[in-house]
């Protein structure tokens, strides 16, 4: 409490509020998911516009919405079909654990999104982020909504130079967040914090002078708005050199193969692939030997064709691609399927294995 009751001597709360809110009211982005306040709508744009910008999710969301315009349509669905329609996205297990909170909500809650935060945090992949702005945006409800964005705005405003890039440094800022949100206007106030850090308040450099609130901004006085916030660097993504192989059939369709029911892109398709095993230089035959292994299929590795990279947060895919033939009949299974580019339209590839197909298939 002693924390950041200190943080917040001197600070006129309600005159930062009522200048952040004026200039949300007059300055907000035309936004779809902003249309209205239903609860479904919000979590669905919260969830997407995680790690992802506002201008690549506007045409998802758009999709989104036609194909499952209700909570029940989308708990309703079949997974490949939601998946089919996050594809490109990325981070996949938003799209599964948003799809099991909404089944959840329907099953439990009768298909209306709860409005507690002890009840809408259970739900699965609902963060304290996503559980804030989905209570202060569509039930006015003064809980805080803290993300990279908002801690930023902040730090700046305050001048607190706690490491962001730590949990422990979240929950100072929801605290702080707590004794200074609207109470008569929460959803204004969080959004506004939002658009400020989108718009002005950017990470390298803020237009302070355009700001609505640089009065109350700490930082701007003492000249260090570009030196907060404090955020320690992340490790370097561990570097994962894979061999993957666009095997065609006699009458030209493609071997494909459907990742493990858990895990990194689970259930997703792709072109076979392995991880290249360290201190083995031919590909090649590496990429023949786990055909035979994994498949029970010759193949025939013709020449390298491309190189993509694909970065997660903690390792970042080198996939060395090659193209060949296969020698002998494909007996399906349920995780190994012969597919036409029409066929592999229809599915859900990573955009890693998308990438591969365009530069591969469509010659």
């Amino acid at each position: 409490m002693k924390v950041y009751l200190d943080i917040l001597q001197g600070f006129n709360a309600q005159e930062f509020q009522q200048d952040l809110i004026s200039w949300f009211e007059q300055e907000q982005r035309d936004l779809p998911w902003r249309v209205n306040k239903d609860p479904y709508r919000v979590w669905i744009s919260e969830i997407m516009l995680q790690q992802t910008r506002v201008e690549a999710v506007k045409p998802y969301y758009k999709n989104f919405m036609e194909k499952f315009p209700t909570l029940t349509d989308l708990a309703d669905a079949a997974e490949d079909e939601v998946l089919k329609a996050w594809e490109g996205l990325g981070y996949y297990s938003r799209a599964r654990n948003l799809q099991a909170a909404v089944r959840e909500v329907r099953d439990t809650y009768g298909g209306i999104v709860p409005n507690t935060p002890e009840e809408i945090g259970k739900l699965k992949g609902v963060g304290p982020y996503t559980k804030g702005a989905i209570l202060s945006i569509a039930y006015d409800i003064p809980e805080p909504a803290v993300d990279g964005n908002v801690m930023r705005v902040m730090s700046r405003i305050l001048s607190i130079w706690e490491d962001i890039a730590k949990p422990k440094t979240r929950q100072l800022f929801e605290d702080v967040i707590r004794q200074v949100i609207s109470h008569d206007n929460p959803s204004y106030f969080n959004q506004g914090l939002m658009e400020l850090g989108a718009l002005i308040c950017i990470p390298k450099n803020p237009s302070c002078l355009l700001c609505p609130v640089r009065q109350h901004c700490r930082a701007f006085h003492e000249g260090v708005q570009k030196e907060l916030p404090v955020k320690s660097k992340a490790k370097e993504p561990k570097l994962v050199p894979i061999v993957a192989g666009v095997f065609r059939t006699p009458n030209g369709k493609y071997v494909v193969n459907k990742r493990p029911s858990t895990g990194l892109l689970a259930n997703m398709w792709e072109f076979p692939n392995v991880e290249v095993k360290e201190g083995i230089t031919n590909h090649k035959q590496q990429l023949m030997y786990h055909m035979k292994e994994q498949f029970d299929l010759h193949v025939e590795v013709g020449e390298y064709t491309l190189n993509i990279q694909h970065g997660f947060t903690h390792r970042t895919w080198d996939i060395f691609v090659f193209e060949g033939m296969v020698q002998q009949e494909v007996i399906e299974t349920e995780t190994l399927k012969v597919m036409s580019r029409e066929e592999m339209e229809e599915r859900t590839f990573s955009r890693s294995h998308q990438k591969i197909y365009e530069a591969c298939t469509k010659k």
